[in-house]
């Protein structure tokens, strides 16, 4: 599979790199200046919820797309939650994971490219969206590229109601399919970041049948 998806991406013109274990990757990883990193979760040496951990504490803030084959919503949240920007269940259709590897790649932006949003409280966080830092009593708060994408767009959404197929369509730039949870499982971290009780949330509502409400005064 590995040489499979090497040849494909290639075809579609794009230089990679491959590791034919998890160590290999996160050395890679560390040495290499990428603009995407695609992680089996099932690896030798060392798994790829193991490596995605270890590059987000070295700071490396690549967006990350997980393979897995595992389907139980405990192991897609893990995943969200150390800091992957995407992920696919096996098995999966190569023109969708092409599709998803030039929407991250789309939606990569350079600093001079980002609007400047100084620091806004949401919460229990801290943000600068313009250097990307996030912080809470407790310091320094560590959150995937995605996750600055969903505050940003919910914040220049702010109480309005915006849909999932929005938040795909506008932040992850591909459309919604029937079965997906990924919006969901970045609310729920989200939540987790921000609300005083994620259980009763005040900032990220749910609008049931329809997507979510971020509320915050102007």
């Amino acid at each position: 599979m590995r040489l499979g998806l090497k040849d494909n991406l290639e075809f579609e013109s794009y230089d990679v790199e491959v590791a034919i274990d998890g160590q290999e990757g996160l050395d890679k990883a560390q040495k290499g200046n990428f603009d995407l990193i695609i992680l089996d979760v099932m690896m030798p040496k060392m798994s790829g919820f193991d490596v995605c951990k270890a590059i987000r504490n070295m700071g490396v803030m690549t967006p990350i797309i997980f393979l897995t084959a595992k389907s139980e919503e405990i192991d897609k949240v893990l995943g969200l939650e150390l800091g992957a920007d995407d992920y696919l269940t096996k098995p999966f259709s190569l023109r969708e994971l092409i599709a998803r590897v030039k929407a991250i790649l789309r939606r990569i932006k350079t600093p001079e490219d980002q609007p400047v949003i100084g620091p806004v409280i949401i919460g229990n966080l801290t943000i600068d969206f313009s250097q990307f830092t996030a912080k809470n009593n407790d310091g320094d708060v560590r959150m995937s590229h995605k996750e600055y994408e969903i505050l940003q767009y919910l914040l220049e959404h702010k109480n309005e109601v915006v849909s999932r197929y929005d938040l795909l369509n506008k932040v992850w730039g591909y459309e919604s399919q029937p079965t997906t949870r990924t919006v969901d499982n970045f609310m729920l971290r989200l939540r987790q970041r921000i609300e005083e009780n994620p259980n009763d949330p005040k900032y990220i509502l749910t609008v049931h049948g329809v997507g979510y409400k971020f509320i915050i005064s102007s």
